[in-house]
This record gives structure tokens, sequence and C-alpha cells, in this order.
């Protein structure tokens, strides 16, 4: 009697350790399956992503000049010289003038612990912004920067930042292929249990993640590397269906 009694409670036990394994292993694939008072639901997460190429480009620089106060009107008359020679090089390299947003002239104070009214210094600072289609050139271009920096002018690139103009009409297609990919995974489930899959109850989407290719650095507010050129769009969609 002992041994039926102890042979019953490790049948049980295997069987809730069992069911327990299945729950774990569902829950770490990203399913989730619902069963209400009157039917069965099933809710999966699909997503989809695809690699595309910037096709817009944002490059910020800036000239520079630090004088001291008693020098403003010179250190203006120098940013001025460097201006003009920023601007032909950005003519020589083919970038149309509509394409420059040039500020005007910043002026703050270079802070030294130990100045005097006599020695305080001010940097001027003037930058510019370059957008554009071309990004082979602009890219090209924000590299090469020697021959500026070779006539003493203090002259500070930033990395360009890349974009994809098509990004709205690309999420829809992505959302669509995403849902594909929630029912089908959906119908294997389903299969296994030995169910089908049935009508599309409810969908939300995801955020959209603009990351470098390969990349894990997702986020749930979503995220849009700027980085680089090539890219990977990633959209997800929470479905629920119908289980027959």
């Amino acid at each position: 009697m002992e041994t039926d009694t102890r042979t019953r409670a490790l049948t049980i036990f295997g069987i809730i350790l069992g069911a327990s394994m299945i729950t774990s292993a569902l829950i770490g694939a990203g399913i989730l399956y619902k069963i209400k008072s009157y039917d069965n639901d099933l809710s999966v997460t699909g997503s989809a992503k695809r690699e595309v190429t910037s096709d817009r480009v944002k490059w910020t620089s800036s000239i520079t000049r630090t004088v001291k106060i008693s020098a403003l009107k010179g250190g203006y008359a120098q940013l001025s010289r460097d201006l003009e020679e920023v601007q032909a090089f950005f003519k020589e390299k083919g970038i149309p003038a509509e394409a420059i947003i040039t500020s005007p002239v910043f002026m703050n104070e270079n802070w030294q612990q130990y100045a005097t009214a006599e020695t305080k210094e001010y940097n001027l600072t003037q930058t510019f912004e370059i957008q554009s289609d071309d990004v082979v050139k602009i890219t090209d271009v924000s590299k090469n920067i020697q021959t500026v920096i070779n006539k003493g002018i203090i002259f500070q690139s930033n990395s360009p930042e890349y974009y994809y103009s098509k990004l709205p009409e690309m999420r829809v297609e992505l959302l669509s292929d995403a849902l594909v990919d929630a029912k089908n995974r959906g119908a294997k489930l389903a299969e296994s249990t030995g169910g089908k899959v049935g009508t599309l109850k409810s969908a939300s989407s995801g955020v959209v993640q603009v990351l470098t290719p390969n990349s894990t650095e997702v986020s749930d507010y979503g995220s849009y590397d700027t980085s680089k050129i090539q890219k990977e769009i990633m959209v997800t969609v929470k479905a629920t269906f119908s289980v027959k």
C-alpha cells in the first residue's frame, strides 16, 4: 500500500513537472497561450526586419577663434576670413550653397580659473549644417578636411548622421510581414496541441527599431541609430487568434 501511494505521488509530480517545463518553454519563446471561459485564444508576437541603405545625410561642422576681449574686433575679422575659406572648400567639393545652413556667430567665455578682465578670452564660433541626398559625397568630404586645417583654420567636423527617408512606407510593409510571422508562429503552436489557428481577433504594433545590422540594442521606446549608412529596420506585432 505504501509503495502504491508513493508511485501515485511520483506520477503526479512528474505530470506537474512536465507541464511546468512546457509552460516555461512557451514563455521563453515569447509565446503566450490563453484559455478563456468559452473559447481558446492564442496570443503570439511576430516580427519582421529588413536591411536598408540610408538615403539622407546630415553633417555638422564649425569654425572657432579664441581671442581676448581687447581683440574681439580682430577675432571677428579673422573668423570672417575663415568663413570665406570654408565656403570655398564646400564649393570646390561640389556642395551647393542651398544645402548649407550657416549659423550666426556665437560668442562664449573661455573659462579660466585665474583670469582677469584683461586676460579673459572668448570663443567665437560659427557652425555649418549640410543636409543632402548624396550620402557618398558628404561622407567623403567629412573625412577629407585636411586642406582647410592646413590653412590654420580651427575646423571641427562631427560624424555625419544617416537617415532613411522612406521609413513610414517601410513600416507599413514590415507590419504586414510581422503579422504573417505571428500567424505562422501561432499555427505551429496550435498544431502541437491538436488545434488550428482561426481568425484574427486583435493586433497591436510595437515600436519601430532602426538599428545597425545585427544589433541587439533594442529599446521599449524605439530606437533610431544614425551612425551607420547601412541600417536594419525591425517591427513587431502582437496578435491574438482564435483557436479551433
